[in-house]
């Protein structure tokens, strides 16, 4: 797995405290599934993945511009950025 460098990892400050620690926020609220699980790293909020149903971190990174989550996956720590389409 190939590793970059962009600008918005240096613009984040420490990793906030995922929000809803048990799932997915949105998947929880309506009742939803997921298949694995995203953590953005700007605000704390845990989604789900492309291949889960309903996409939410993609939606959330849509909708807030967030642009860095990390997999909220036990034992991985990759990191995605939207904006530069590339792991970091």
């Amino acid at each position: 797995m190939t590793t970059t460098t962009c600008e918005h990892i240096a613009e984040l400050g420490p990793e906030p405290a995922p929000r809803t620690p048990e799932g997915c926020e949105d998947c929880l609220a309506a009742g939803g599934r997921w298949v694995h699980l995203r953590l953005c790293l700007s605000c704390g909020k845990v989604a789900c993945c492309d291949s889960s149903p309903a996409k939410h971190a993609s939606k959330h990174f849509a909708d807030e511009g967030h642009p860095v989550i990390r997999s909220f996956e036990p034992g991985e720590t990759w990191r995605w950025c939207f904006v530069d389409d590339t792991i970091v």
